[in-house]
């Protein structure tokens, strides 16, 4: 029996440039990742987005996914904030067919999970519903007997609970592998002797030798 993975969150804190999105979901299809779900919105921070990414992977898939993240040049900070007490919810519209014999019962389940109606039409409903991933699948397959028509969701959005929020101050980049330049060989003084030119030995004159 294939075991099954535990569900991940990650936040990513990239710079707001065109492209960003499209070169992290890159990343994740060349590396054989799976993405769950992804929202990607401003910061508190101009100039910055932060992204909520859900996965399902082991240990060191996660860590993999933080190094391979951290090679992108428009990453500031990776963070598996599912590691740590945090707060997750989803939004799910949901187009229901309702027609007007079944819309109590349908009330009911919309009361139970403190969803909302938006929108009425003469053979169906439009719900809303806001809570984590479990509730929302909860209540869409409570839904299903009736008639699913359509659903849009948002996918995840999450933030650590007081005292481990995200702060500017703690983004460190992971250090990057720098190259160091060779350094030049010292020479030996041996070495160095036999570059330079042979000195020629002075030579004696005849009066020096009659003095000797």
């Amino acid at each position: 029996m294939k075991q099954q993975l535990a569900t991940h969150t990650i936040a990513v804190l990239v710079q707001d440039q065109p492209g960003v999105l499209q070169r992290v979901s890159g990343l994740f299809g060349r590396r054989g990742f799976n993405i769950n779900s992804i929202t990607v919105g401003s910061s508190e921070e101009p100039g910055l987005s932060r992204m909520i990414i859900t996965t399902s992977g082991d240990d060191a898939m996660i860590e993999q996914i933080q190094k391979q993240l951290y090679k992108l040049i428009d990453v500031i900070q990776v963070r598996v904030i599912s590691a740590s007490p945090m707060v997750a919810r989803e939004l799910a519209l949901i187009n229901v067919s309702a027609l007007p014999a079944q819309r109590p019962e349908i009330m009911g389940v919309v009361d139970t999970f403190r969803a909302s109606v938006i929108d009425i039409g003469p053979s169906s409903i439009i719900i809303q519903a806001v809570g984590d991933s479990d509730k929302v699948e909860a209540m869409i397959e409570l839904l299903k007997p009736y008639g699913i028509r359509e659903v849009s969701r948002t996918g995840t959005t999450a933030m650590l609970r007081e005292g481990q929020q995200l702060r500017m101050e703690e983004r460190q980049r992971q250090p990057r592998a720098q190259e160091q330049l060779p350094r030049t060989r010292e020479q030996s003084p041996q070495q160095t002797s036999q570059m330079q030119p042979n000195a020629q030995a002075p030579q004696t004159t005849s009066a020096e030798r009659s003095l000797a």
